[in-house]
């Protein structure tokens, strides 16, 4: 398996440091406001490569942090006239149930900041004693001059960083990138004690302190949008391994932005469109679909266009299960099922590549329905091709549940067609059309095909 790591701008070899568990990290949402699609394209990705590592024999913990103290936060409390941490609470929660709106079932835990303070001041305590931070008044800023190779993730040069970023402003800083750690609070502001005085966690320092403490001190996988990589993921690098000594994860990886006319979708642009607004309109298939069709590293543009001709390849993918499972024909399938598996290995195992297993998935399945339409695949056939197409949406989930299991549970719809066939066959015609009557009545249509009677809902 390979994976294509940020840092070294190529694909390696996965090797995790203490196989078959693989930590990863992902930074999650500044909770002050609702999640918006955009978003949730970073994390149905995170899902989809949680599952594949799972399925594949890995022993996955997947932590989301969740940031629920914030200057962002802090302002929008105020314009509300509530307390910040009562305003994140309430879009924290929303946030987990949005996850879980859009298939996000691979996250062993969600972390927030406000309940790990202590964790917190323990780090940047080591960061000060060890004379890579210090403090100005109430704050504690890293000393950007202590920096080991800063910029190496994102490729750029100290001096082009220092050109391009926007600095937090003080000019009694020792360096104008030098970012803060702590932060002194300010008159009824929320606040915490610390040996600063009352304060709270600058931004950075959260994700250094929570993704070791529940995943250790070098992480496998550290992931994000890929808008986090300078300066959020360049910064918990220096300040990490400042603590630590040791190489704070061993493969970076980031998802591509998910664009609206070439702008990225963003809650300052007012260019977003909540998940729960989008799930109303499409179905959370065709969302899941829609982001596996592409590379998950690689940008792509949103329109309500895509996602209805998502939602319709998800049908088209639900048109071809009814056919597998309403064969009644023979044949052995060709070794469809063992090409839908082995195609969708492979593209996984080549840098998590959902689109090539996507097409991989459609190809198996559109001639496994061509074979059972034409009455050349046997029942059990079918059942083998189905569950390879099965393991296959066990990590993409663009396939409902119900499409197996409904239609597959419904054995009532099945004896009933086999005992109107034997009342045929015995010259019984009244209990055959009693039979079809009470089928039609349950919306169940019959068709006569070259492979036998095929039935399907109205």
């Amino acid at each position: 398996m390979r994976v294509y790591d940020t840092m070294s701008g190529e694909k390696r070899e996965f090797r995790p440091l203490s196989p078959p568990h693989v930590g990863i990290y992902v930074c999650g949402l500044t909770v002050y406001d609702a999640m918006h699609i955009g978003h949730a394209r970073t994390f149905i990705s995170f899902d989809i490569i949680a599952r594949y590592l799972a399925l594949r024999g890995y022993d996955v913990k997947l932590v989301v942090n969740i940031t629920d103290i914030d200057d962002k936060i802090i302002a929008r409390a105020a314009e509300r006239g509530m307390g910040a941490l009562e305003l994140s609470d309430g879009y924290a929660g929303e946030f987990i149930e949005d996850m879980k709106l859009l298939g996000v079932e691979s996250v062993s835990e969600y972390v927030r900041a406000s309940d790990n303070i202590g964790g917190i001041i323990a780090l940047v305590s080591r960061l000060v004693d060890g004379g890579f931070a210090y403090q100005l008044g109430g704050s504690v800023y890293f000393d950007i001059s202590r920096a080991v190779d800063y910029g190496r993730l994102s490729g750029q040069s100290m001096d082009q960083i220092l050109a391009g970023a926007r600095v937090e402003v003080d000019e009694r800083k020792r360096n104008p990138g030098d970012f803060a750690l702590w932060k002194e609070a300010k008159p009824g502001e929320v606040s915490w004690e610390s040996p600063w005085g009352k304060g709270r966690p600058g931004w950075h320092i959260e994700c250094s302190a929570m993704s070791m403490k529940y995943l250790g001190e070098t992480l496998d996988i550290h992931g994000g949008g890929e808008d986090l990589i300078f300066p959020h993921h360049e910064n918990e690098i220096q300040q990490s391994e400042a603590c630590t000594g040791k190489q704070f994860a061993r493969y970076w990886m980031h998802v591509g932005m998910l664009n609206v006319s070439g702008a990225k979708m963003s809650k300052s642009l007012r260019n977003f469109s909540p998940v729960r607004e989008t799930l109303r309109q499409h179905s959370v298939e065709a969302v899941r679909f829609y982001f596996a069709n592409s590379l998950y590293r690689r940008q792509i543009d949103f329109s309500d266009n895509s996602l209805e001709e998502s939602g319709q390849a998800v049908k088209r993918l639900e048109g071809y299960v009814f056919s597998l499972l309403s064969s009644r024909g023979s044949g052995d399938g060709n070794g469809i099922a063992g090409a839908i598996k082995s195609g969708f290995e492979s593209a996984m195992d080549d840098d998590f590549n959902s689109r090539d297993a996507i097409a991989s998935l459609f190809a198996g399945m559109k001639e496994a329905a061509k074979l059972a339409e034409e009455g050349r695949l046997s029942g059990s056939a079918a059942g083998e091709i189905l569950g390879a197409v099965r393991y296959v949406n066990s990590v993409l989930g663009v396939i409902r549940p119900a499409a197996f299991e409904k239609m597959k549970a419904d054995s009532e719809v099945e004896r009933l067609i086999e005992e109107r066939e034997g009342a045929r066959r015995s010259g019984n015609f009244a209990r055959a059309d009693e039979i079809r009557e009470r089928l039609d009545s349950m919306g169940i249509l019959l068709e006569d095909t070259a492979g036998g009677i095929r039935w399907r809902r109205k």
